[in-house]
């Protein structure tokens, strides 16, 4: 395995960790009404985060500024984006979005326990536990898509 390979991948994740709670933290500016699962929703995401910065610290591979500042600009690019929409709209794609970044977290825990069986340095962790977290906050996030895209994509009663 690279060593450069794995910073790489790693520093992608934690860029799209950085994005995400940047994300939520608009998210929960304009969505009173969500706030508590929002919330909660982004102490998960900081949780995993630590995991992947832990074994980061492990492995000795340093965090990328370029990529972390990368993640924020992303997000801000993004907000500029969602400024621009419909509430109802400006929600549903939120949520998209984070539904998108919850799933490449899985990925993430899903290739890393896989190379885990060959590289004993990626070890460690518990990734059946990151994954069902993962899998827990997608379906936590799908429901409340559903009912966005329900409000933004049907003519209002």
């Amino acid at each position: 395995m690279s060593k450069e390979h794995l910073s790489t991948y790693l520093n992608d994740h934690l860029m799209g960790a950085v994005a995400a709670t940047e994300l939520v933290d608009e998210f929960i500016t304009e969505a009173a009404d969500l706030k508590p699962f929002l919330t909660a929703l982004k102490t998960d995401i900081e949780f995993d985060r630590k995991e992947l910065v832990s074994l980061m610290d492990r492995l000795g591979i340093t965090q990328s500024r370029l990529r972390k500042a990368s993640g924020w600009l992303a997000e801000q690019v993004a907000e500029v984006k969602f400024a621009m929409e419909d509430e109802n709209l400006r929600r549903l794609e939120r949520f998209e979005t984070l539904a998108l970044g919850i799933q490449g977290k899985l990925s993430l825990w899903r290739a890393l326990n896989a190379s885990s069986s060959l590289d004993s340095r990626l070890a460690g962790l518990d990734y059946g536990r990151l994954e069902q977290r993962a899998l827990d906050q997608l379906n936590r996030v799908e429901i409340l898509r559903i009912k966005a895209a329900q409000a933004a994509l049907t003519p209002a009663a």
